[in-house]
């Protein structure tokens, strides 16, 4: 019982926060600019008017790509704070992740075609990220279970510093802050306009934007398994990750899909490495 009260307060509560955070980073980011920037309830106001449109799409599979992406990342979280397998719950969410783009390549748009090409190379460069950071908690606690990870009393980011950073670059891929961003973006020097998202639009729009309100709680959430053992220095670390996050978006340009693999991949790899070979040796 305690699981499902946790699961269903996450499903109303984390929709809530991941809205609060997007006005929160667009006005910290308006200030780093120079402007005023928009209220903190921006984003809400925004879902809002979304949903007040009328909807127009090129066909009705985006409709069901739309709702997978959205059921799938809303029970990713439910599942998390449900305390289940991490296993599970990433599979869930690259459901989700595979069906918007599913929806984006559906599409004639040569901007939608461009961004949802963009976005699986995204994909291919976090997930297997992800991966490993799980296998790192899974060689530190011995069990993909978040509730045995939560339960373990030390810190994992002493065991896995290193896997932290890892987990970092996911972060900034999954949020689309530069150097990654160049699937789809809010800013305005997105060249693919929308990218991945240029053909939905409306509700449709509304919903996919609160299905990454739940994917960013979701990942702030695995973050906050590397400091389990105190509440206050769990919130100190997610309020730094995601204002490093927001500084790196305002102070790095975008770059190729080519360097972010390239990238991403080698430096994750090798600080995987050095952090295991570490994990065994202690």
């Amino acid at each position: 019982m305690e699981s499902i009260f946790f699961a269903v307060s996450a499903l109303i509560l984390a929709p809530l926060a991941g809205g609060l955070l997007a006005g929160i980073d667009r006005r910290i980011t308006a200030r780093m600019q120079a402007r005023l920037g928009p209220p903190v309830l921006q984003a809400f106001y925004d879902v809002g008017k979304l949903f007040g449109k009328e909807r127009l799409l090129v066909n009705r599979w985006q409709i069901v790509c739309c709702w997978v992406y959205f059921v799938a990342a809303a029970l990713s979280v439910a599942l998390f704070f449900a305390r289940a397998d991490l296993l599970i719950i990433f599979f869930v969410q690259a459901a989700g992740a595979m069906f918007l783009v599913m929806g984006a390549l559906s599409t004639q748009s040569p901007y939608s075609q461009v961004g949802a090409q963009r976005e699986l190379i995204q994909i291919l460069t976090y997930e297997p990220l992800l991966i490993l950071v799980f296998v790192g908690m899974y060689l530190a606690v011995g069990s993909f279970n978040v509730g045995d990870i939560m339960a373990y009393d030390t810190p994992l980011l002493q065991k896995l510093p290193l896997m932290f950073i890892v987990l970092g670059y996911a972060l900034t891929i999954k949020l689309r802050k530069s150097p990654f961003d160049f699937s789809t973006s809010h800013h305005a020097h997105q060249e693919l306009v929308k990218g991945v998202m240029t053909e939905y639009s409306g509700p449709v729009l509304a919903v996919i934007e609160m299905a990454h309100w739940y994917e960013t709680v979701l990942i702030l959430a695995v973050c906050a398994l590397f400091w389990t053992t105190s509440w206050i220095w769990m919130i100190v670390l997610l309020v730094a990750t995601y204002l490093v996050e927001i500084i790196i978006d305002n102070t790095m340009a975008r770059m190729t899909w080519r360097w972010m693999l390239k990238y991403v991949w080698s430096i994750g790899l090798v600080l995987t490495f050095i952090n295991f070979i570490w994990l065994h040796v202690r």
